[in-house]
C-alpha cells in the first residue's frame, strides 16, 4: 500500500514523540527546581524586584523599567519599551530561585544595552517566526490538499517553519548568555553567596533546558517534514 502524507502511521512520527517527551520532561524539571529553590530564602532578604534593581544599577543601566506581571514564571524582557518583567512568583519574593530568575532577565537587557549579536539577530527574526508559525501548517495542508506533497505551497510552508526553527536555535545562546552574567553579577555585587550561587544556578540550568528541548523538538519536526516530503518525491 503506498504511503500518504498524515494518513497512517510512519516510523517518522517517533520524532514527534521524542520532541514532545523532551518537552515535558524539560517543563517538569524547572517546575519542580523552582519550587525547591522558592522555599530557600536569600541571605541579602532581596527580592526579585529588588535584585534586578540593584543588578541593572551595577551595569550602568537606569533606562529599564521593573513591572509586575502575573502568572508564574512569566517573566520576560521586552527590548522594545525596555520593561523588565516579572511574574507573581519572582517579583515579591526574596528566595534564591526568584533573585536569579530576576537577574537572569536583567542579563537580557544587559545584551541589549551591548548591543549583543545574537539578541539583535533573534529580535530581527521575530516577525518571521511569528508569522512562520502561525501560516506554515496550513500552507503545507493546503498545498497537499491542492497540489500533492510536491506542490509550491508545501515548499513554502517549510520554508516559513524552518525559520521558525531557527529562532529557536538563535535562542539557545541568548538564554546561556544571560544565566552566565546573571550568576556573574549576584556573585560581584554580593546579592547572593558563594554557597547560594549553585542553587540558582541550578534553577537557571533548569530553565536552559525548556530552551534546549523547544529547539530540538523544532528541528525534529523540520526533519519529519524533509523526510516526509522527499519520500514523496521519492
Amino acid at each position: 500500500m503506498p504511503y500518504r502524507f498524515g494518513y497512517y502511521w510512519d516510523p517518522t512520527y517517533f520524532f514527534i514523540l521524542i520532541g514532545v517527551l523532551l518537552s515535558m520532561v524539560a517543563s517538569a524539571r524547572v517546575k519542580t527546581t523552582f519550587q525547591k529553590y522558592s522555599s530557600m530564602r536569600s541571605r541579602t532578604n532581596m527580592t526579585g524586584a529588588q535584585a534586578a534593581q540593584r543588578v541593572l544599577l551595577s551595569a550602568g543601566i537606569r533606562d529599564v523599567t521593573i513591572r509586575h506581571v502575573s502568572g508564574s514564571l512569566t517573566d520576560h524582557y521586552d527590548p522594545r519599551n525596555k520593561t523588565l518583567n516579572l511574574s507573581d512568583s519572582v517579583y515579591g519574593s526574596a528566595s534564591v530561585a526568584a533573585v536569579g530568575v530576576a537577574a537572569h532577565e536583567c542579563g537580557h537587557a544587559i545584551q541589549h544595552q551591548k548591543g549583543y549579536a545574537p539578541l539583535q539577530i533573534r529580535s530581527a527574526l521575530v516577525p518571521a517566526a511569528n508569522f512562520g508559525s502561525a501560516i506554515s501548517w496550513p500552507l503545507i495542508i493546503l498545498g497537499i490538499v491542492l497540489g500533492g506533497s510536491g506542490s509550491m505551497l508545501c515548499k513554502i510552508g517549510i520554508l516559513l517553519f524552518s525559520a521558525a526553527v531557527l529562532f529557536q536555535i538563535i535562542t539557545l545562546p541568548v538564554e546561556f548568555n544571560a544565566s552566565r552574567r546573571a550568576v556573574r553579577i549576584l556573585g560581584e555585587t554580593g546579592i547572593l553567596s558563594e554557597q547560594e550561587l549553585p542553587y540558582t544556578r541550578k534553577v537557571l540550568g533548569a530553565a536552559a533546558l525548556t530552551y534546549v528541548a523547544g529547539a530540538a523538538a523544532a528541528i525534529l519536526q523540520l526533519l519529519r517534514l524533509l523526510l516526509l516530503f522527499g519520500r514523496e518525491r521519492d
